[in-house]
């Protein structure tokens, strides 16, 4: 324990715990002895760390948060494994995010400089990009991967083993069921893909119109008649040197237990907008 350390006098943490510089853990946190928190991370109060937690650097745990309790999982039998949470990430009030299982890696990930907001719940064995923002309520079934910068708006829940690309934006209470594309704009009780996030890939990426007009129309492409699959081939002949465009290729031929999400017609969309 690091003699700059804040420790409450009511918090409990268990010997053999690594606690860094400058963490401060407030009243009624519990921290196990097998947790490390790097310097700078603040547990506020009524935090629960259990079991083998790693909690980077400047992390901030808001009031009844817990992180690494065991797996929602019958098969689990105490087995060690762990939750691994990146630098500068917020974890809101009431949310919830459990250790990985032995069916899985073993570790629960969630990246750097993330969000992960009020009552939302990450299951066992996601892996979570960094810059994600998990709104409040949102539900990740184990095994869910969430790309770099992708946002799940609010009570979104998304199916176990589900793939969301990179930047990917899925809108509040949708049902996703289906691997969502990276830059995909998904929503619907059952999800379907509504164009892109074009906001988002103008703003962070620096994209023109016309370039992501291109990439655009090659996911139109993909989807046109048949399973996008089948026309993977064809589409990166179509476009030689796009890097995005062979990123969602990419992601697209890996389609996993699941699939892609399937396209939505015209009619279904209404005026909800992109997401930076």
């Amino acid at each position: 324990m690091h003699p700059d350390a804040f420790i409450h006098p009511s918090a409990h943490v268990a010997p053999g715990a690594s606690i860094g510089a400058g963490c401060r853990i407030g009243p009624g946190c519990v921290v196990s002895a097998d947790a490390v928190l790097e310097a700078g991370v603040e547990l506020m109060a009524h935090v629960v760390v259990d079991g083998r937690a790693f909690i980077g650097a400047g992390a901030k745990i808001y009031p009844f948060a817990t992180i690494g309790l065991p797996p929602q999982d019958l098969k689990y039998k105490g087995e060690p494994t762990g939750v691994s949470i990146g630098a500068r990430t917020q974890i809101r009030e009431h949310a919830t995010i459990h250790r990985g299982s032995t069916g899985g890696e073993g570790v629960t990930r969630i990246g750097a400089d993330c969000l992960v907001m009020c009552v939302a719940h990450v299951g066992h064995d996601c892996r979570i990009g960094d810059g994600v923002i998990l709104v409040n309520n949102v539900m990740l079934a184990g095994h869910a991967e969430i790309g770099d910068f992708a946002v799940i708006q609010g009570g979104a829940a998304v199916q176990q083993f589900v793939r969301i690309g990179r930047m990917a934006m899925v809108a509040g209470m949708s049902g996703v069921e289906r691997n969502v594309l990276p830059y995909g704009r998904a929503k619907g009780y059952r999800a379907k893909l509504h164009g892109l996030n074009t906001i988002a890939m103008r703003r962070r990426l620096g994209l023109s119109k016309d370039q992501v007009m291109v990439v655009a129309r090659a996911v139109h492409d993909l989807y046109r008649g048949g399973r996008p699959e089948d026309h993977v081939e064809a589409i990166a002949a179509a476009h030689p040197g796009n890097a995005l465009v062979a990123e969602i290729l990419a992601f697209a031929a890996n389609r996993g237990r699941h699939g892609l999400c399937p396209f939505g017609r015209a009619a279904e969309e209404d005026e909800g907008g992109d997401a930076a």
